[in-house]
């Protein structure tokens, strides 16, 4: 009998010595990082990367922006959808047409986008009909007559609506 309970003690004692692990600091580091995902979190479902060398002006608005073809532009380049159109250093013979207000490269873009979108929509009836809505990213630097070029362009292509990307206040 003696010899049993020698054996049971030992095991008892080992069992006891296991450390408890504390994840105080993990649960807080969670917290923030939750916190942070949150804070970020864009709800309106729309993505934009933006290219170095635009800076977007600042605005108090709340409304989010809706789906649509987005143009970014800079003093340099012209994006759509984020592939460059037109780089001014790098001017091809025809810019320009209209008198100087339609600017070809982005008009002949903005087209394919609105067919590309017509056919899909032709193909599958749970697609999206073209909205003609577009999502213009403008570095605030730019001259009113080049913005009214731009917005000339998207019009002749069928693009009707404007939405203009700003900061908000929270950047």
């Amino acid at each position: 009998m003696r010899h049993r309970s020698i054996r049971f003690g030992k095991m008892r004692r080992s069992r006891k010595a296991v450390p408890e692990l504390d994840i105080t600091s993990l649960l807080d580091i969670l917290v923030i990082m939750l916190v942070f995902l949150l804070h970020s979190y864009n709800s309106s479902g729309i993505i934009l990367n933006v290219p170095k060398g635009i800076q977007l002006p600042k605005s108090a608005s709340q409304a989010p922006n809706n789906a649509g073809v987005i143009v970014q532009v800079s003093p340099q380049k012209i994006w759509v959808d984020d592939q460059i159109i037109l780089d001014l250093n790098k001017l091809p013979s025809r810019t320009y047409d209209h008198g100087g207000r339609r600017i070809i490269p982005l008009f002949n873009e903005l087209t394919r986008k609105k067919e590309m979108a017509k056919r899909i929509k032709k193909g599958s009836d749970k697609a999206k009909p073209f909205s003609g809505v577009i999502n213009f990213v403008i570095d605030k630097t730019l001259k009113y007559n080049y913005l009214k070029r731009l917005m000339y362009t998207a019009a002749e292509a069928g693009y009707k609506q404007y939405k203009f990307v700003v900061l908000g206040e929270n950047f």
